[in-house]
């Protein structure tokens, strides 16, 4: 009876997903998240914001969950959008937010519908993934969430078929994109100087997000040498 529950619930779950997904781009919602389009309505958002605040936010932060939760395209623009429409410090906390929460609902929903195949299906490969993310998922999650080369929905789907807890999902991702927040969200709020997202993310910078993911990862490591060989020595 309870399979049979968990079985309808996945069908329901699959059917909201596809329709949402599908009605996105029926309506070609994406041509409203490009850049052209956000300096061109700049103004008239603000307008609407100046108007009616709650209304605006609460709308904007429902909107961006609901992407980030089924993986729309356009995340990127609409954290832009967040900058130039509620300035650096409110759309950091608007955007960190709900950034976050979509994050891990789209992790949950991965876990909910695919978790338990692929741990049965997969199952000796599994194992060692497993072990590591018991053991260092934290750290793994925080490198992740820093290198720009690893898309935003495949960490959270990816996260949901290994056995890192929700809280620790959570908590980790909204301190790993929190430095790529600030930055799309200062960007979007000089969005008239933007002309690309080359003019956003430099070499430089992704090289500083790839040594700030790999630090706190590199130091466990070397801790975790150190008191094996401290162990040895004292057997």
């Amino acid at each position: 009876m309870l399979s049979k529950k968990i079985n309808i619930n996945k069908v329901l779950l699959v059917s909201v997903a596809a329709i949402i997904v599908i009605l996105f781009f029926v309506l070609d919602l994406q041509n409203f998240l490009t850049l052209e389009y956000l300096k061109s309505s700049k103004a008239l958002f603000i307008s609407y914001y100046e108007s009616n605040p709650i209304l605006v936010l609460g709308s904007y932060f429902l909107i961006y969950v609901i992407m980030t939760a089924f993986s729309l395209p356009g995340a990127v623009w609409l954290t832009l959008g967040g900058g130039a429409l509620f300035g650096l410090l409110t759309g950091t906390i608007v955007v960190s937010f709900a950034s976050t929460i979509g994050a891990t609902l789209a992790m949950l929903i991965s876990r909910f519908l695919l978790h338990d195949w692929v741990q049965g299906r997969f199952a000796q490969q599994m194992q060692t993934i497993n072990s590591g993310i018991e053991k260092d998922g934290g750290f793994y999650l925080f490198t992740l969430r820093l290198l720009p080369v690893v898309p935003f929905f495949v960490i959270n789907m990816g996260m949901g078929l290994t056995p890192l807890r929700t809280l620790t999902f959570y908590w980790v991702s909204q301190l790993g994109m929190l430095p790529g927040t600030l930055i799309y969200i200062n960007a979007g709020s000089e969005l008239a100087k933007i002309e690309s997202l080359g003019d956003i993310l430099s070499p430089t910078l992704i090289g500083s997000f790839v040594l700030l993911g790999i630090f706190p990862l590199a130091v466990k490591k070397i801790i975790t040498v150190f008191e094996a060989r401290r162990g040895e020595k004292n057997v």
